[in-house]
């Protein structure tokens, strides 16, 4: 209790001070103590800043890096970015490292200085298995989200089915009165690390570990890559999976060569449009690597909403 509803109560305990006074004056603290409370609760609704952008309509920007080092973790931290993705597709599938840099990039001044525990900056990771390797995306998912992850990208979905059962890995079982019970979650119990990773309670980060936008007050990512000839055949109905956090082609390294034709090809160039046309028919973010301000600045007039810019 503060000093001053302390000195409310004890003058409204006085005997010469009439019940109606009392009364009034009670109200009184008790609203000024509810609004210094509510002061300092989160005022986002979302703890994953990069959902918190996607959320109000505005774009993700982020980049890309694979040096897991504690320096580089923690200048991650403070990036002018929305989301930093650790990229192990083509190095070591190191999950010790990576649960040491999630630890690393954990910002307790940038905490205090917000007054929530929303980070700057959203951690994900892509891991080696493309999306037709189930098995291994399993346990891979269950241990980078028990780590504390807010979101994966899956590298080279290429139909509805795939991505369908890597939504079901990210999702917990639902509460039976839950209004967002498919795709079934089978995501194993075991929040504490992860918790403590988001400075949230267990039941707290249970609310929140669910996948945006399928859940409105989700905070995790299920990001699929289109890489394959037969994913962007397939675009349309992997959008429409429900759990799709974005869709990312990236520089589009894989899909040029599926497609048997050059880095700056026009046919390239046309299946980043077709890519662009899925998200938009299933309002879902469509992701794109740029080189520079000018491209940026094109893809986002273009209607990309998530923007990878730069490498480390």
């Amino acid at each position: 209790m503060t000093d001053g509803l302390r000195s409310l109560v004890w003058r409204c305990s006085r005997p010469r001070v009439s019940i109606g006074v009392a009364i009034a004056v009670l109200v009184a603290a008790v609203f000024l103590f509810a609004g210094k409370f509510s002061a300092q609760q989160p005022v986002s609704l979302h703890l994953n800043p990069a959902i918190e952008k996607l959320a109000h309509g505005q774009p993700m920007i982020g980049g890309q890096t694979d040096d897991m080092s504690l320096q580089n973790c923690r200048a991650m931290a403070r990036f002018d970015f929305d989301y930093e993705y650790v990229d192990m597709e083509h190095g070591p599938l190191n999950l010790d490292a990576l649960a040491y840099c999630i630890a690393a990039a954990v910002d307790k001044a940038a905490a205090l200085k917000k007054g929530n525990p929303q980070p700057k900056v959203a951690l994900f990771a892509r891991f080696p298995p493309y999306g037709r390797d189930l098995q291994a995306n399993d346990w891979i998912v269950k241990q980078a989200l028990d780590m504390g992850l807010m979101g994966i990208i899956f590298n080279g979905v290429d139909n509805k089915e795939q991505m369908t059962q890597l939504v079901r890995y990210m999702r917990y079982p639902q509460p039976e009165n839950s209004k967002y019970q498919q795709p079934a979650g089978l995501r194993g119990y075991s929040p504490a690390n992860a918790a403590f990773v988001w400075g949230v309670t267990p039941a707290e980060y249970l609310r929140h570990a669910d996948l945006w936008p399928l859940n409105p007050e989700g905070d995790l990512l299920a990001i699929a890559m289109i890489e394959t000839a037969e994913g962007l055949k397939n675009v349309n109905e992997i959008a429409a999976v429900p759990g799709v956090g974005a869709i990312f082609l990236g520089v589009g390294g894989d899909l040029h060569q599926y497609l048997g034709v050059a880095q700056d090809s026009p046919e390239l160039e046309s299946a980043r449009q077709t890519i662009l046309a899925a998200c938009k028919a299933h309002n879902v973010p469509c992701g794109i690597t740029t080189a520079n301000q000018a491209e940026t600045d094109k893809r986002l007039k273009e209607g990309w909403r998530m923007i990878r810019t730069g490498r480390d």
